[in-house]
């Protein structure tokens, strides 16, 4: 369990994050929603331990994140910014290799069973046929599934991922969220992502939070917030509900 207490982050004189309580619960798959400038990204990082809130704490299982070792939280929680780093000359196993590091360290002794799960990895994935191939010559899908390979290798039981769809055309905004479920679902991973597309959203996800102004201003499912109300009070502008053609849950139209 990821627990979020009276956390609050300041820039420039300015409240960017001020969250009382939040908890993130195993094994389900939630999505973070809000306007550029909400505070998504910045609780993101909070909860991966790659920003320390100026008040406040992230516990996880009862413990402060501030106090595991770099490696041990690694072990518990897989965090997947926004601007991947630069990996030239890795091929693609190589990456996926990279999530190994958490278990095995500089220094540590390889053993058949890493071999094992980076195969696994890159087989859950549908990356496998790409091993040989230089990570940065793949398509923005393929690449993104291999560095969610690599998250899987690291073999975290919860992933954060902060707008993995963010770079895609529509069709491989799908195939990584169809994928991201999957993993949830069928590994019970959990997974929290940050997204702009109340659609993908909705079809995915388990939980949404939407944040505005460093605050959240709702906390529900997908039905919850399929509503006018409530995202014409999260985004300022109509928003109108639709039935799907072919699905029960309804769709967002802007405007």
């Amino acid at each position: 369990m990821l627990e979020v207490c009276r956390i609050t982050v300041r820039r420039d004189n300015r409240e960017i994050l001020n969250i009382e309580r939040l908890s993130i619960a195993p094994q389900h798959f939630t999505v973070i929603l809000g306007h550029n400038g909400s505070g998504k990204s910045t609780l993101l990082k909070v909860l991966a331990k790659q920003l320390k809130p100026d008040h406040g704490q992230v516990l996880l299982n009862g413990k402060d994140i501030h106090h595991y070792r770099q490696r041990i939280l690694a072990q518990q929680i897989a965090y997947l910014p926004q601007r991947l780093p630069q990996v030239a000359g890795l091929n693609v196993k190589e990456l996926v290799r990279l999530g190994r590091f958490a278990w095995r360290g500089t220094f540590g002794r390889w053993q058949t069973e890493d071999d094992a799960l980076i195969d696994a990895a890159m087989r859950d994935t549908g990356v496998a046929q790409y091993a040989n191939h230089a990570t940065d010559t793949l398509s923005g899908g393929e690449r993104q599934r291999a560095w969610v390979a690599m998250l899987l290798a690291q073999q975290a039981p919860l992933l954060l991922l902060d707008e993995p769809t963010s770079a895609l055309d529509p069709a491989h905004q799908y195939e990584v969220m169809a994928l991201l479920r999957r993993l949830n679902q069928q590994q019970r991973r959990g997974v929290v992502t940050i997204l702009h597309d109340i659609n993908l959203a909705a079809r995915y996800a388990d939980r949404i939070i939407a944040l505005k102004q460093g605050r959240i201003v709702f906390d529900g499912t997908p039905q919850q917030l399929l509503s006018p109300t409530v995202l014409n009070e999260l985004y300022g502008i109509d928003t109108h509900i639709v039935a799907h053609p072919t699905q029960a849950l309804p769709l967002a139209v802007i405007g």
